[in-house]
């Protein structure tokens, strides 16, 4: 399948002229952050050198040396400007301050542009934060969005909400058990065992994936620690599983979304709202098939709600957003959005009118927010789907 992501079109409009910074390209494993680099050094009009630390040897920061080596003897042979392209960098030993005393020491003469790629935002962020500041631009590559898969796959809205947006499980998903089976294989457990448990220290592995297979069969679902706590075994206690939670999210995996309140400090963690970044998360681990799914009604709504919360964690930047929900006594709002003194409030219906108690009894209390009932009576779910988010937060 040849099928270019917008994200594409943007890196190569960066790295077709001069550029004063190191562009980062960070993301989910399997959302196609290698691919685009590749688009990009297929049809970028500069000479290129692509390397990649997926190794099975550990590499360290000689690697680092060795790769921005090459790309300065290219500059010097071709007398031009060349895109070095370094993948999967976070598993190098020592990257950033490698790279940043390679970059801090160029030497005049014909440019040397930069693109990193990583899988780990962890590692790569800690990374960047402390050796790099200043001197990088980040770019997210985000989990596939409705409008992709749509374009790429030919699918509809059903089987996006259900097949979620990983391109190498298309190819499965005429055979819903080899589509599971590769998803809780070939992703869930490279991601948790590769970038989870070797980016931070995990006393119990098996209490983390554990939690995660929780969080997969609650999506879009509050649940106080204490409950999550009756149904996992070796639990340890609700700090453990609030960091736990904190690694899922920055591996991409799943976030738990906290209560919102404004003018006090939020007691941190209390009753977490599972979201999974990624529907295919949910339904690999699920024993329901597409057909029951979608005639569940009950978990259907589970899973357009989660998608809906999805979609605010992928492209809502936590440094300008904060995405929480709101309850209070019998009312709740789905999702509330903050951005300085801007606020919004989402309620989310799957296909049905419902009712909206819960979203008034919040405007009563914050005028100034803002309502969006997405599905339902509001704004259809093709619709919202089909649009960055970003485009309603107006």
């Amino acid at each position: 399948m040849k099928y270019e992501r917008p994200l594409k079109t943007v890196l190569f409009e960066a790295l077709s002229r001069p550029t004063p910074v190191i562009h980062v390209l960070i993301g989910p494993r399997q959302v196609g952050k290698t691919t685009i680099a590749r688009q990009i050094q297929e049809s970028i009009k500069i000479p290129t050198v692509y390397a990649t630390a997926d190794s099975p040897v550990p590499l360290d920061a000689a690697w680092v040396e060795t790769s921005w080596r090459r790309a300065v003897a290219e500059a010097k042979t071709t007398n031009a400007p060349v895109l070095l392209i370094l993948d999967e960098l976070q598993k190098v030993r020592g990257w950033s301050e490698t790279l940043k005393l390679l970059w801090d020491s160029r030497a005049p003469g014909p440019e040397i542009r930069v693109l990193i790629v990583g899988s780990s935002a962890l590692l790569m962020q800690e990374g960047l934060t402390e050796s790099l500041a200043g001197r990088f631009f980040l770019h997210r590559c985000t989990h596939w969005d409705y409008a992709e898969c749509r374009d790429a796959f030919g699918w509809n809205l059903q089987q996006w909400l259900y097949y979620g947006g990983y391109p190498g499980a298309a190819a499965f998903t005429e055979n819903e058990d080899a589509w599971k089976r590769y998803i809780a294989d070939s992703l869930i457990e490279t991601v948790v065992a590769r970038d989870v448990l070797q980016m931070s220290k995990v006393a119990k592995p098996a209490l983390l994936r554990h939690l995660f297979a929780l969080a997969a069969t609650l999506p879009a679902q509050a649940v106080s620690y204490s409950k999550m706590l009756g149904q996992l075994h070796d639990a340890g206690n609700t700090t453990t599983l609030a960091h736990y939670l904190k690694l899922l999210e920055s591996a991409f995996l799943a976030s738990g979304l906290e209560i919102f309140s404004r003018g006090r400090q939020r007691k941190r963690g209390s009753i977490p709202k599972l979201i999974l970044w990624n529907n295919a998360l949910v339904n690999a681990l699920s024993t329901r098939s597409f057909a029951e799914s979608t005639e569940d009604g009950v978990w259907w709504g589970r899973l357009v709600e989660n998608a809906v919360g999805a979609c605010l964690c992928n492209n809502l930047h936590a440094v300008e957003y904060t995405v929480t929900y709101w309850r209070q006594g019998n009312y709740e709002v789905d999702f509330v959005i903050a951005r300085g003194n801007d606020l919004w409030a989402i309620e989310v219906k799957s296909g049905r009118g419902g009712k909206t108690e819960g979203l008034a009894r919040f405007r009563a209390l914050y005028p100034e927010a803002r309502a969006l009932i997405v599905g339902g009576p509001g704004i259809p779910l093709e619709e919202f789907f089909s649009r960055n988010v970003r485009s309603w937060l107006v």
